[in-house]
């Protein structure tokens, strides 16, 4: 019975996790210039475990755009749907903006024909003016987009999705992750972890290989619409202990990564732009400059992307846009040969990466296992021709989705990270850092020197890592953090500092321990780190105080002489866990008691105290260690500064107001459509069935028509600008005449339908109680007549709403409906159905006549006398009697046994009167 219990509650337990983990799912976005993808990881039975979030229009891509037409955002595809009629509303490029300086993205807006509206706002970064009244800064619309992202994870799961991970491109540094983190914060994201696009693709290329065998070096060369990167990725295998069984694990180390930020399919089409518009404002002549109509460059950009596609496939492609620029159409086209001249130093310069990341890496060509091509830039033939020519190679590997790679590698980190979701295949990463880091310390009686400027953490520093520094100084400063090289530097880097701490604190506790007997000077130590999605931070700053004083202690025992604690040695970064540990164990409170060492002592004193008792005090050295924790503030410094605590309240109320309209403005686009379908469905029911003449009157659908093209003309005019509760009434207004029309014409066939399925019952009705008669007599006899006699009230209700509704008009209200019918008909079944389940009553046992007092005692004792007798017969003979005898005796009884059985009846049963029956024997169930 426990066993069974125990397998029970395990079973509880497996199904309980299998509820929690279908109730979960994470998300994956893949952050584009231009488009983003959302991934989804949801456990739930019936789906694929990780697949693509599609969006309103079926794609598997949404373009990553924000727009506002005077009152009303746009995000997404709707957003995309106006983009050539307002091009000055209609935000893009929003991902290569954020933490970058107003010059930077005044020059890319300026570059691409974007008719923003933009100025500079406290931080020295870029503000767009929406109206009068509204600014947004570039995280608030980011947040936008990514809320955007988030309504297609819930969509596509079914649930709200919390958890994300977000894939940026390797060269953002600290100002745009940061930026972006706090964007997601706005959306109401939970970022798990920024994740860098190549390690993205490398989880996806490596989840389903087997690398136990043979190790290989993999290149994943990207191309994306704004930037070009190449990557070095290490894969092998390494083997582990799951469940006592050594399996091997797949795992990948990034071991460089090269790019150009300002490099993508985006510049080969505004080369083709350009072209186009030269020849355009040359058909055109008079003057006319196509470049200074915003309109007018917003649709020819759009065109202008269809053309490159159709080259990638083609030799040639037209290309049409009507009313270009003032009612003037332009029709043209252009060979590949021709835009392949265009571009011609594009294909040099995408190059570069590649050859970086070679020269660097010391690897032979023969020595790349593969060079993997990902990103929408490399379906262009030119480019795949360059790299083949580069690369000594006939075929280019494009085992991955150019689009989704990064998105479904994201996902797997999602997965791994989450919580509440756990994917059964295993695959190591170690990413690095794409910058050096170095920290810089200034302050009072600081010398610029070797021991104020370290390096922190060089370049491909493994993600997430700690750091540790150290200073000897009595006096507050300033901690700065650093790129480590000019030359390289995030796109926009005005400086190589990005951020600056105030460590405040020291010289109070200088001023304060100055007149104690300090034994080393105080020691500031520094703690950094750098997260898995790449931010460097510093998280604290603390010192260890170390004085020498005269403590009274009684001297118990010997053992507490010469008590003293070692200094912490915490200079270098291989201390992390001995500083740990000399921090729980050693450092007290300013008034706290003495340390481990000594209490240790004082322990041992006290267990040999009933030995040997105190018999005088002494006077004993201690050395005690006071820790302090210092203050940081925390100073960004440039553009990339985050945004206040102010702001941001600021910009969640804002968000929130745009949800909230956002909200009403689909629900009164519903209630728009509801209405809208409604007239149309019903006019086109009044035109196309002659049956509504059975139901309604002439007169009735006149006026009901009248109704209907009344509130269509208000639709189309007044109802334009209208609220949701107006579209309602409206709806409202119509349903109360047309339903009871719509009621009676359906009631016209349903109505029959119900009293031929009512008949039909009734007749089976009396074979159910004949067959309780024959099968089933126990049934009690006033439940069965209880049935008859409902079924034939049943009847007669039935015949006589019939005779009514052939006396009642089509064109009034029903005397009865088949509702009513099948109500009645459930109402039958369930009475029928509880006498069905009355069970059969069990058999009665039969009794044995009593016996009275006097005889039932004597046979009592005579019994027990004959049972004790027999029994100390047995045991005599036990011991002398053969195996043969126990035989023989099997075989007596089994003739007896087999005598009595030939006996008649009541012989039987009086032998069994006189005989007590043998209690059976108990064994353990095994």
């Amino acid at each position: 019975m426990k066993r069974m219990l125990l397998k029970l509650l395990t079973f509880l337990s497996v199904a309980s996790l299998l509820v929690s983990h279908s109730q979960s799912a994470v998300s994956s976005v893949d952050l584009g210039s231009e488009w983003l993808k959302v991934a989804v990881v949801n456990l739930k039975p019936g789906q694929s475990p990780i697949s693509i979030a599609i969006n309103e229009m079926s794609k598997r891509k949404s373009p990553a755009l924000v727009a506002f037409q005077e009152s009303t955002r746009l995000l997404g595809e709707e957003a995309s749907g106006i983009i050539a009629r307002y091009p000055h509303g209609v935000f893009s490029q929003l991902r290569d903006m954020i933490g970058k300086p107003f010059k930077q993205v005044k020059h890319l807006i300026d570059s691409l024909y974007l008719p923003f509206d933009v100025v500079e706002d406290s931080r020295g970064a870029v503000s767009f003016k929406i109206d009068e009244n509204n600014n947004f800064s570039v995280e608030e619309l980011l947040a936008m987009v990514l809320s955007y992202a988030v309504n297609l994870a819930d969509t596509h799961a079914k649930l709200a999705v919390k958890d994300f991970v977000i894939s940026v491109p390797p060269y953002f540094g600290q100002a745009e992750r940061k930026g972006l983190m706090q964007a997601a914060e706005l959306a109401g994201m939970n970022v798990l972890s920024l994740v860098n696009e190549h390690s993205g693709a490398a989880l996806q290329y490596g989840i389903d290989k087997d690398f136990s065998n043979e190790s290989r070096h993999v290149v994943f060369y990207d191309m994306g619409a704004t930037t070009t990167y190449a990557t070095l990725v290490y894969f092998s295998a390494y083997n582990a202990k799951v469940y006592g069984k050594t399996v091997s694990v797949n795992q990948f180390q990034v071991k460089d990564v090269r790019w150009d930020a300002e490099l993508g399919g985006q510049n080969m089409e505004l080369r083709l732009v350009e072209y186009f518009a030269d020849e355009f404002n040359k058909q055109v002549g008079n003057g006319v400059d196509v470049r200074k109509s915003p309109k007018a460059m917003a649709k020819l950009k759009k065109q202008v992307k269809r053309t490159k596609e159709i080259l990638s496939a083609n030799t040639m492609a037209p290309i049409s846009v009507e009313s270009l620029y003032d009612d003037i159409d332009f029709r043209s086209s252009i060979t590949r040969q021709k835009f392949e001249e265009l571009c011609e130093d594009l294909w040099e310069r995408s190059l570069v990466p590649l050859r970086e990341v070679l020269n660097y890496s010391g690897l032979k060509m023969d020595e790349i296992y593969a060079v993997e091509l990902i990103g929408g830039g490399t379906r262009v033939p030119k480019l795949q021709a360059k790299l083949q020519e580069y690369l000594g190679r006939t075929e280019l590997d494009r085992h991955l989705d150019a689009d989704e790679a990064i998105v479904l590698g994201a996902s797997l980190l999602a997965a791994n990270l989450s919580d509440g979701i756990k994917l059964n295949r295993k695959l190591g990463m170690v990413d690095g850092s794409s910058y050096g880091f170095v920290v810089e310390l200034d302050g009072p009686e600081l010398q610029k020197d070797e021991s104020t400027r370290q390096l922190l953490a060089p370049r491909m520093k493994k993600l997430p890592s700690k750091m540790f520094r150290s200073i000897i100084h009595a006096k507050d400063f300033e901690v700065s953090l650093a790129y480590e090289s000019e030359d390289l530097l995030p796109p926009g880097a005005t400086s190589p500092v990005f951020a600056k701490y105030a460590v405040s604190g020291l010289a109070e506790a200088s001023e304060k321990y100055s007149s104690r007997n300090l034994s080393s000077p105080i020691k500031a130590n520094l703690h950094f780190s750098l997260s898995r999605s790449g931010v460097l931070s510093l998280d604290r700053a603390d010192a260890v105080i170390e004085i020498t004083e005269w403590v009274e202690v009684p001297k118990k025992n010997l053992i507490v002489e010469n008590v003293a604690s070692s200094s912490p040695n915490i200079s270098a970064e291989t201390a992390a866990q001995n500083m740990t540990v000399e921090a729980n164990e050693n450092l007290q409170s300013e008034s706290g008691t003495s340390s481990a060492s000594n209490s240790t002592a004082e322990e041992l004193s006290a267990s040999n105290s009933s030995a040997e008792e105190p018999s005088k005090t002494e006077l004993l050295t201690e050395k005690r260690l006071k820790k302090r924790t210092f203050r940081i503030v925390e100073k960004t410094v440039g553009p990339g500064a985050s945004l206040s605590k102010e702001a941001l309240v600021d910009a969640e109320a804002k968000l929130e107001e745009l949800d909230k309209k956002d909200a009403d403005r689909r629900r009164t686009a519903e209630l728009k459509n509801n209405l809208e379908g409604y007239i149309y469905a019903t006019k086109e029911k009044f035109e196309t069935s002659e049956d509504y003449e059975k139901v309604s009157t002439s007169e009735e659908r006149q006026s009901f028509i009248e109704k209907l093209d009344e509130a269509q003309e208000w639709l189309y005019t007044d109802g334009e600008d209208a609220t949701a509760k107006e579209f309602q009434e409206r709806l409202d207004v119509l349903k109360a005449i047309g339903d009871p029309v719509f009621f009676r014409f359906k009631e016209l066939t349903a109505r029959p339908a119900s009293v031929e399925h009512a008949q039909k019952y009734l007749g089976q009705l009396q074979q159910i109680v004949n067959d309780w008669e024959t099968n089933k007599p126990w049934l009690p006899k006033d439940r069965t007549d209880e049935v008859l006699k409902d079924s034939e009230t049943f009847k007669s209700w039935l015949d006589e709403k019939e005779n009514d509704q052939k006396k009642t008009s089509g064109f009034s209200k029903p005397a009865f409906t088949s509702e009513e019918v099948y109500e009645k008909i459930l109402k039958l079944q369930d009475k029928i159905n509880s006498i069905n389940r009355i069970p059969k009553p069990k058999p009665k046992p039969e009794k044995k006549p009593k016996k009275n007092e006097t005889e039932s005692s004597a046979e009592d004792a005579k019994d027990s006398s004959t049972t004790s007798e027999k029994n100390n017969t047995e045991n005599n003979k036990a011991a002398y009697e053969s195996d043969g005898s126990v035989t023989k005796d099997s075989s007596s009884t089994s003739e007896k046994n087999n005598a009595e059985n030939d006996k008649p009846a009541s012989e039987s049963d009086g032998l069994a009167k006189e005989k007590i029956d043998p209690q059976p024997e108990v064994h353990d169930e095994l």
